[in-house]
């Protein structure tokens, strides 16, 4: 006996919405990163799943600017997954806004797959802007990004980068943050994904990166913190960046979202163990049901 795996072919166009309608757009997300980890056998549950909410927002609330037929327009906004090991919600997400098939997701760490374990652009996936997941090397990159855009091409593009919260253990996120405070980089906004969690336990546990608000502030950051999972939060952040880029006010913008780690699926909620682990058949179709599929056995 063995799940049929069905893929929706639904994509949901980038408009201004109501917070109330993000709701269904993060169900099918959380379906295909429960779906592609269960064909995959391998890959990042946890923040996958506890980052859906943010995703539907940044991509398919007239936030980020860009054109799936056109990927590569001048005038896109960019996004950069630092935190590369979440792959599998990035990929869920850009097949939703229709950079590709919804059904290419169960290749998801296959042979020859475009969608492996870590964003690489070497594989030609359209909606990718660089490689990552050598954690810290993200954020670095979006920053070099933003100063191209604001200092040497002068457009008024942005830049979204999200890291998550353990992965501001490495040195290199601090001298990013350093760079983006000193050069006034208000076409960038960072993302945290703030669960407390990491591989082998508690984020404060392992390596205390708190008081993370006040960290930020001191390198000259506008801070935002907010409920990683209440779109109406999550809306207001995203706003408030672009009215602060749009008027030049000369600081970068972080949001701290304080999310949960497996947030949907009862038995991974708020779980580190759930960090890079994939669920087993009888595990998906639990997850799969708790998040409203009706799943059929062969």
């Amino acid at each position: 006996m063995a799940i049929n795996i069905k893929f929706s072919e639904k994509t949901f166009q980038n408009k201004r919405r109501e917070p109330s309608e993000y709701a269904e757009i993060a169900l099918e997300l959380r379906r295909d990163v429960i779906k592609s980890l269960y064909l995959a056998k391998s890959g990042h549950s946890g923040g996958s799943l506890g980052t859906a909410d943010i995703f539907s927002v940044l991509y398919f609330g007239g936030i980020m600017r860009y054109r799936p037929e056109e990927p590569y327009w001048k005038e896109r906004d960019r996004f950069v997954l630092s935190a590369g090991h979440l792959a599998p919600i990035l990929y869920a997400t850009l097949a939703r806004a229709g950079y590709l098939e919804p059904s290419e997701l169960s290749t998801l760490r296959k042979y020859n797959s475009r969608l492996q374990g870590h964003p690489g652009i070497d594989h030609h996936l359209p909606g990718l802007e660089t490689s990552s997941g050598s954690l810290g090397q993200g954020i670095s990159i979006a920053v070099g990004m933003a100063m191209s855009d604001k200092y040497l091409d002068k457009t008024d593009r942005r830049v979204f980068c999200l890291t998550g919260d353990g992965e501001l253990q490495e040195g290199i996120c601090w001298e990013a943050a350093m760079c983006a405070g000193h050069y006034k980089l208000d076409n960038l906004c960072w993302i945290v994904d703030s669960n407390d969690c990491q591989i082998d336990g508690r984020v404060r546990d392992v390596m205390s990166i708190y008081p993370l608000a006040d960290k930020f502030r001191a390198f000259n950051f506008e801070v935002v913190e907010i409920d990683g999972h209440n779109y109406e939060e999550i809306q207001s952040a995203f706003d408030k960046f672009i009215d602060y880029h749009t008027h030049n006010n000369g600081k970068p913008f972080v949001i701290i979202a304080n999310t949960f780690m497996g947030k949907g699926v009862s038995f991974m909620h708020d779980s580190y163990k759930w960090h890079g682990n994939p669920p087993n058949e009888e595990q998906a179709i639990k997850a799969l049901e708790e998040l409203g599929e009706i799943v059929e056995l062969l």
